[in-house]
């Protein structure tokens, strides 16, 4: 797959565009581990807040509960820039934020790696 190699290349805003491309495939099993690996991407954190914007523009099930996951496993700096993402994408139109809760809600009844993103993006 080409984004996929896309999402490999040395340069961060081939890694972002390969971000923001997969999201609409994130209800796919084989998009799940190349869009955690570019929302934990070690190479930059930009790579992260934009696929992780992509992935929440969703407003659906499939982006944040990868959203969610990769949050249960990122690091502090991560971490902070997947809530800055939450919060640019959640955080102007409170009909935006109350159906995300809603949504995290259900997740939070999921599997464990799942559930403990969605209970610290509520949190946040």
């Amino acid at each position: 797959m080409a984004l996929a190699e896309l999402g490999r290349s040395h340069d961060y805003r081939d890694r972002a565009d390969a971000g923001q491309g997969p999201a609409g495939f994130a209800e796919m099993q084989e998009a799940l581990e190349p869009l955690l690996e570019l929302v934990l991407n070690p190479g930059d954190t930009f790579v992260t807040r934009v696929t992780t914007e992509a992935l929440l523009r969703r407003r659906d099930r499939a982006g944040v509960s990868t959203v969610a996951s990769a949050l249960a496993a990122a690091n502090p700096n991560h971490g902070d820039w997947i809530h800055t993402a939450v919060v640019e994408v959640f955080g102007i139109f409170s009909r935006d934020r109350d159906d995300a809760i809603r949504l995290c809600e259900e997740l939070s009844h999921a599997d464990d790696r799942v559930a403990r993103g969605p209970v610290s993006c509520t949190n946040s």
